[in-house]
């Protein structure tokens, strides 16, 4: 790791996916390439259970570049794989690094990145590439899908009450490792509960309870670039979204339990903390 740089710690979730491996390097090559004379780049992908060699090969085809491969045994969701990325970086993360986190099939456009960290400069803890933002849009996708998709963001944003945000599902995200640290020190390391795909949204709730400042870059969608078919399970997804309307109410608990720590903290007349919060 580099001592003078900071580090953009780029994340992706694999599940069988040997097809869509030479597209997926190539584009962590043009990642690199794009990025290296301003960050040290480091991909780590997650094996989520693979069954045809999927982590041998991408060690294989990511030859020169920097990639950790993490494995599970078995396959447990996205957002355990998400979850076993962010523990993985527990203990790496420094104040001014990056962490994205990207699709494994190419639905999720590499070349948007620099868009997203330019955005990311004015100030935002967390970028997001959304197909329903303005300039966005989904092609080659069954109508059936795309229906549920919009009936999906709209009922989650209505029953959970986050506004402002025009995708909530989207794998494809950029953040400061400021605010991954702070999300692992109030919900754990791995910073999701959920395994399966609501993972990533149980992550937008916890992230917009804290108030942290979130914008968005348009998208086009193109699941052409995609060889096989997705792995969602359309209705134990929808199943799984209502269980976080459960569960976000703990999850504001332990925010407003941070908004209490802070205030006991700050300096009243006549007196300084002793502490400071921190990891």
């Amino acid at each position: 790791m580099s001592e003078t740089k900071p580090t953009f710690y780029i994340i992706v979730p694999v599940l069988n996916e040997v097809p869509n491996l030479p597209r997926l390097t190539a584009a962590f090559r043009a990642l690199e390439q794009r990025f290296v004379n301003d960050y040290d780049i480091q991909f780590v992908v997650v094996d989520d259970g693979s069954t045809d060699d999927t982590a041998n090969v991408a060690s294989q085809l990511s030859e020169g570049l920097q990639l950790t491969v993490l494995h599970h045994e078995q396959n447990q969701g996205p957002g355990s794989a998400f979850a076993t990325a962010y523990a993985h970086l527990t203990v790496a993360l420094r104040e001014g690094d990056w962490v994205a986190t990207m699709e494994g099939d190419n639905t999720s456009r590499h070349e948007l990145l620099g868009q997203m960290m330019t955005r990311a400069q004015e100030g935002y803890d967390v970028i997001l590439a959304s197909p329903y933002a303005y300039g966005g849009g989904i092609e080659n996708t069954n109508i059936i899908r795309i229906l549920l998709s919009h009936v999906a963001n709209a009922f989650l944003k209505g029953a959970i009450g986050i506004h402002g945000i025009h995708t909530m599902s989207s794998f494809f995200r950029l953040h400061r490792a400021t605010a991954i640290v702070r999300l692992q020190r109030l919900y754990g390391p791995g910073i999701i509960e959920h395994p399966g795909f609501d993972g990533v949204v149980e992550m937008l709730i916890k992230m917009v309870t804290l108030r942290m400042t979130i914008s968005e870059v348009p998208m086009l969608l193109d699941t052409s670039l995609r060889i096989g078919k997705s792995k969602m399970k359309v209705p134990r997804t929808i199943f799984n979204y209502l269980t976080l309307i459960r569960d976000r109410h703990a999850w504001t608990r332990v925010a407003h339990s941070e908004d209490f720590k802070v205030r006991e903290l700050e300096p009243r007349e006549g007196h300084r903390p002793k502490t400071v919060l921190g990891r």
